[in-house]
């Protein structure tokens, strides 16, 4: 039996950074206001996707009890070699889904988008995504993300690989 050394789960860390990244949010289902249904291994989409937003910041992570990244697992802290921890960052802006609810989020990699859209845009409804690209990960809230147009949203993920 072969094993992802660590080494080798660092090098797949550094393919993912290099990709095209965005985090996608999603309405999902009410029904899992009463009951949370876990996302599955095979799911490839959100349930009702809102939007999707591009990378903000990534790099490179190791775990650090005074680690300044908090994540429910524990805290790290950022270094500049490749490590198996990549550290994602996306920011949502005031006006992206201004007025939704929000129970689940994905992550993708390689989404492409409609052609001609203005330059510097990092937030895409669905109708601008021309291909969603793979789903990597995804979340689901027990209690859902009420969205406001006075809130900035911010999600911080630290994926293990």
């Amino acid at each position: 039996m072969a094993i992802l050394t660590t080494i080798g789960r660092a090098a797949w860390a550094a393919v993912i950074k290099a990709r095209p990244l965005h985090l996608a949010w999603g309405a999902g289902d009410a029904a899992w206001d009463t009951v949370l249904v876990p996302p599955e291994l095979g799911d490839t989409a959100l349930v009702a996707e809102l939007g999707r937003a591009s990378v903000t910041a990534t790099g490179y992570a190791v775990a650090d009890e005074a680690g300044s990244i908090a994540t429910p697992t524990g805290n790290y802290r950022l270094v500049a070699e490749p490590t198996n921890n990549l550290y994602l960052r996306f920011d949502f802006g005031y006006a992206a889904a201004s007025d939704a609810i929000v129970r689940e989020v994905g992550l993708f990699i390689d989404t492409t988008v409609v052609p001609d859209l203005p330059a510097g845009k990092t937030y895409f409804l669905p109708a601008e995504v021309e291909s969603p690209g793979t789903l990597v990960a995804v979340e689901r809230f027990a209690l859902p993300l009420v969205r406001s147009p006075l809130t900035r949203q911010q999600f911080e993920f630290v994926l293990v690989i």
